[in-house]
């Protein structure tokens, strides 16, 4: 059975979340990868949403201009390890409550999921075009110049995204022995 999560998510709904199990996500998410992840801890005054209740996808999505909007082709999930030195930082200080990607984080992450409630979720690699069918609508994109479009924080808005739980808030993970 998959478990329906609706962002923006509080803390009650991430420590409901044991690892193994199957979610859909919908609602708001962002992207970010590394240089998300750098300006976020570098420059946390000048970024230009709040990120409290929320969920970042490990993601440079492919997306093209269609009748004057912004499409999504395909939006598969990056290697998340990289960004492995700012998240225990980020989910303190801005109160992000998921990270989607893929192969998992370390220690220092699943430390922080535990004591603020967080969770790591991954999305299935190598199915970028099937991935991008949840997501209904690019509703912004930040830092496009600055970062470019693959490192641009792209605002999605997504139905029944599927993930699964592979770090919990119980200091469970898939991904450590």
């Amino acid at each position: 059975m998959k478990k329906k999560l609706q962002l923006p998510l509080n803390e009650n709904n991430v420590r409901d979340l044991q690892v193994g199990e199957n979610v859909l996500i919908s609602g708001t998410l962002y992207t970010g990868r590394d240089a998300a992840h750098k300006f976020l801890v570098s420059t946390p005054e000048e970024f230009p949403v709040s990120l409290r209740n929320t969920a970042i996808y490990h993601c440079g999505p492919i997306v093209i201009k269609q009748n004057g909007e912004w499409v999504v082709t395909a939006a598969g999930p990056t290697t998340s390890a990289r960004t492995e030195p700012y998240i225990a930082e980020i989910i303190e200080r801005f109160g992000v409550r998921a990270f989607i990607g893929k192969g998992g984080l370390g220690q220092q992450t699943l430390d922080a999921c535990q004591k603020y409630g967080c969770v790591y979720l991954s999305a299935v690699g190598g199915c970028a075009q099937v991935l991008a069918k949840a997501i209904i609508k690019v509703k912004n994109v930040y830092f496009y110049e600055e970062f470019g479009p693959p490192e641009a924080v792209w605002e999605l808005e997504v139905k029944d995204f599927p993930a699964i739980v592979t770090m919990d808030s119980h200091g469970n993970s898939l991904h450590i022995n």
